[in-house]
């Protein structure tokens, strides 16, 4: 009988791992607690950001790629010792001081290291860096990959590569998206990807936010909580225009805004020219177990997700989904995956994006009305069990990568798994139609 591989699959991130994107730790993390092992890989060294208490042993385990310098001479000595496959050889012959050169150089490291542990497929987080350095490793060493494309990093990407959006859509195995609107993106933009494209949802562990529904008592004044990086795509400043409307209509409430970024110093300015101390509060980042704290309170979340100047915006926001699992209504806008997440007057509502006046009616409708409030949160709860439960979506996620990719068979993995019989099944078939068409090409 074949041994178990030593991995499975890796992981290929640009940044591994790191506190603004929690949900790659959770998705590695559930795949481990399943018994899938993972070979994890970060071409940028994020030791020095703060952990959540998930990073600790995913960092450890993590391969961290040298700095830059390092890594080039590292490669070039492993050249000479005739270390890598002849496409590795003719690719840092040819390429110069062609753009996005280092991920030729990432490629052949991490390749190197993959083929070492037998491992066959590579997933990766965003059409950027990642992806492309994924692309290049399947060139060289004949592995399949896949990737998730989220929402910048396909609506404007800022990258010049020779290695282009198109060709990552060509070249994966398969594509993750987080959304029916990016699939819809997806699909539109790159008609040749539809076949290899599923959607699955990013995920919770809902266990914390199931305590918090049985534990919330709402403060008062009632409580309007919004979290997020301080940039343009995430609305505070119509947030914050809306409260001026509230407090103008006579609407008690306080407002909390938990983060940090660039747009801090304008929102507080804001704040202060709108004579909103009293109302609304800039509280700066707060760690998940602050954050759960704050929702127990929390009577409304709002965020007014807008298009950016260069067309980035938000998708899918985690936030909504921890909102809505805490059982608490949700106010945002409609843009995006948005509208999959809140249902209007049934989860929460939504008004257009940049709209301070439908922003401001909306909170006040739900303010004014604890039915409602109470409704929209129970309905909103189950919605984010129905869609947004990770020990669901992370197993639709690896059928996804084993029907298309060439993850091995792993019969330990089916009492965890059952839907890799039938996801190992398929992956025979798309794997003779792979041969077929490559001896015809």
């Amino acid at each position: 009988m074949k041994p178990a591989p030593t991995y499975h699959l890796a992981y290929v991130f640009e940044r591994f791992p790191t506190f603004t994107q929690t949900f790659c730790a959770r998705e590695v993390a559930e795949l481990k607690r399943t018994g899938v092992r993972v070979q994890l890989f970060s071409i940028r060294d994020t030791s020095a950001e703060p952990d959540s208490p998930c990073h600790e042993e995913l960092r450890s385990e993590t391969t961290v790629l040298p700095p830059e310098k390092q890594l080039v001479a590292d490669v070039k000595r492993l050249k000479d010792d005739r270390e890598f496959p002849q496409s590795v050889v003719l690719a840092l012959r040819n390429w110069g001081d062609k753009p996005d050169k280092m991920r030729v150089y990432e490629a052949a490291w991490i390749g190197l290291k993959m083929r070492a542990a037998g491992v066959t497929h590579a997933h990766t987080h965003f059409a950027g860096i990642g992806a492309r350095t994924c692309w290049w490793i399947a060139h060289f060493y004949g592995i399949t990959f896949s990737f998730t494309g989220h929402a910048n990093d396909l609506f404007c990407p800022q990258d010049p590569s020779p290695v282009t959006q198109a060709d990552l859509m060509r070249d994966a195995a398969a594509i993750i998206t987080v959304s029916d609107f990016t699939a819809r993106w997806i699909t539109e933009n790159h008609p040749i990807s539809k076949p290899k494209l599923t959607r699955i949802y990013n995920g919770l562990h809902l266990a914390p936010f199931r305590e918090i529904r049985k534990k919330r008592h709402p403060s008062h004044p009632p409580l309007i909580l919004s979290v997020g990086r301080l940039i343009e795509k995430k609305g505070y400043f119509t947030l914050i225009d809306a409260c001026a409307q509230l407090r103008d209509q006579g609407t008690a409430f306080q407002c909390k805004i938990v983060g940090e970024g660039p747009d801090e110093k304008d929102l507080a300015d804001q704040i202060a020219r709108l004579g909103l101390g009293d109302h609304v509060h800039l509280v700066g980042p707060k760690c998940f177990p602050e954050i759960l704290a704050l929702l127990q309170e929390t009577s409304l979340f709002a965020l007014g997700c807008a298009t950016e100047q260069d067309g980035g915006m938000d998708n899918l926001p985690t936030v909504i989904m921890e909102a809505m699992a805490a059982g608490i209504p949700c106010i945002s806008t409609r843009l995006a995956g948005v509208p999959e997440m809140i249902i209007e007057m049934r989860t929460g509502d939504l008004v257009e994006e940049r709209d301070p006046a439908a922003f401001a009616a909306a909170i006040n409708r739900f303010l004014g009305d604890s039915k409602l409030l109470g409704e929209c949160g129970t309905s909103g709860a189950a919605r984010a069990e129905e869609l947004f439960d990770l020990e669901k979506n992370v197993p639709a996620l690896l059928a996804a990568l084993v029907t298309r990719g060439q993850i091995s068979k792993d019969p330990a993995l089916e009492p965890h798994h059952p839907q890799l019989k039938d996801a190992h099944r398929a992956q025979r078939w798309h794997l003779l139609k792979r041969r077929i068409f490559k001896k015809r090409g």
